[in-house]
């Protein structure tokens, strides 16, 4: 989705920023366990759509992030791996939450939300 050429140049700033943020928290979770990289990716071709036409063609034109994003766009779709990965990973923040010193509502409440993360997930097509 190409912008408009009479796009507000604020409204433009705003939606590079936060494509620009996305992306940068998208690379850090390629180096830091448990901060996930497809959603920012998703994010940040996203608002780049909006007021970074270069920067989103170039997402989708990624050789392995890009049918990624075109899947979600087209489809919803997440593919397999990412679910079992995904679930992995919740299950071990959950674990690691019950071990914790968290007051007892949040290591139940915060692995109650992400299970119900998982059934959505789980839920959406995988092609």
């Amino acid at each position: 989705m190409a912008s408009t050429p009479d796009r507000h140049p604020l409204a433009r700033l705003l939606w590079r920023t936060l494509a620009g943020a996305a992306l940068v928290l998208a690379v850090v979770g390629v180096v830091v366990p448990g901060l996930p990289t497809v959603p920012f990716l998703l994010l940040a071709a996203w608002a780049g759509g909006k007021g970074w036409p270069a920067l989103e063609a170039r997402l989708l034109a990624h050789p392995r992030h890009g049918p990624v994003i075109r899947r979600w766009r087209d489809h919803g779709a997440i593919p397999r791996r990412a679910k079992w990965l995904a679930s992995a990973m919740m299950l071990l923040s959950a674990g690691v939450l019950w071990f914790s010193g968290l007051p007892l509502a949040a290591r139940v409440g915060i692995p109650l939300f992400m299970a119900a993360v998982a059934a959505w997930m789980w839920m959406r097509p995988e092609a």
